[in-house]
């Protein structure tokens, strides 16, 4: 892909598989939102140091339990406190933004950071009505999300979209688009050329066909399809460590499921004692069997077997624990695993 460097990191001598971290800020219980975005720029220190790929921030509004709601502030922020590791989205909302404005916050990031920003773009809109009303947009503004993408790329390319308007300092430079696969988002990826983002929301089985598909349907004369498949991962010394590492993020997910309130991460020995409702407790076990933890073996059997079905060229690590320094480690592990240039830094 262009602006794409080499990929390191292997899980497999024979399998060039990149492994990069998608962090979304979570609120942790009793450190509060403004903690959170500062935990966000420090766990970017450490997974540069653990010698991954890329860092990546999200980008949600009015959820209590997540902090990241300014992509390009927290991307630079993370930028400046970095020096080698790539910097990006996972993506921007592109339906909450004009074109233009996304563009020259991406130009001045990778101006600033010259080779190191990359720029992944989704279609959701806020989550409730009241969200939605405050951004400006209604559940429509979705439907525009191709002709945006269009025309972010133009103004990159130095396109006239409208007549006398560039993207400066945008223009002429470098930024690798993304597209993240929610609803048609693999086939407008196809489409368009650019690279693919995509976890197993609607099934492992649903994953597999969309990326066929993209395949099959890939059209660019410069480029070569390009998979990263996103999913949770957390090493540990058992089974069982492992999965109440991800036990916090799983049953928020599974709590805004069943409330409509995303709460921040409690600790996993608080949420195992829990009085559950049956529904909850299996949309909780449902939640865990698709995400991927366990001993160092057991994650290598997994990950292996999710290239295998993929054919990823990236994997997109985004696992959250209650305990930041739990987080880490796991992170330890798994780049130890992954064979990542592991330097001495921040997590030391």
């Amino acid at each position: 892909m262009p602006g794409i460097p080499p990929r390191p990191g292997v899980l497999d001598p024979d399998v060039d598989v990149a492994i990069s971290v998608l962090d979304r800020s979570p609120v942790r219980r009793g450190r509060g939102a403004a903690q959170a975005v500062r935990d966000t720029v420090a766990f970017a220190r450490d997974v540069e140091a653990l010698g991954y790929h890329r860092f990546w921030v999200s980008e949600h509004h009015g959820v209590p339990g997540v902090a990241g709601s300014a992509p390009a502030v927290l991307a630079a922020a993370v930028a400046a406190a970095t020096t080698r590791i790539r910097v990006g989205t996972g993506g921007v909302m592109l339906p909450n933004h004009r074109p233009l404005v996304v563009a020259e916050q991406f130009g001045v990031l990778n101006a600033l950071y010259p080779g190191r920003i990359d720029l992944g773009l989704g279609r959701s809109v806020g989550f409730i009505e009241g969200v939605r009303r405050a951004l400006g947009q209604d559940k429509d503004a979705a439907d525009g999300f191709a002709d945006q993408v269009r025309e972010l790329r133009a103004f990159f390319r130095g396109d006239q979209v409208q007549p006398g308007v560039h993207a400066i300092p945008a223009e002429g430079q470098s930024v690798p688009l993304f597209l993240l696969a929610t609803g048609a988002g693999a086939d407008l990826a196809a489409e368009l050329g650019l690279p693919l983002v995509i976890a197993p929301a609607r099934g492992h089985r649903a994953m597999i066909d969309a990326i066929a598909r993209y395949r099959d349907r890939f059209r660019s004369s410069t480029a070569d399809p390009y998979v990263v498949v996103s999913t949770a991962v957390a090493v540990a010394d058992t089974a069982e460590q492992a999965r109440t590492l991800l036990v916090p993020e799983a049953w928020s997910t599974v709590y805004s499921r069943s409330h409509g309130v995303f709460p921040p991460l409690s600790p996993a020995e608080e949420i195992l004692t829990v009085a559950m409702t049956d529904r909850e407790r299996t949309r909780l076990d449902q939640v865990l069997s698709g995400q991927i933890g366990g001993t160092p073996a057991e994650v290598s059997d997994r990950l292996g077997a999710l290239v295998a079905d993929t054919g990823a060229d990236e994997l997109l690590i985004s696992t959250s624990t209650y305990d930041p320094a739990e987080r880490v480690e796991s992170f330890a592990a798994l780049a130890e695993l992954a064979g990542l240039p592991v330097a001495a830094g921040p997590f030391r």
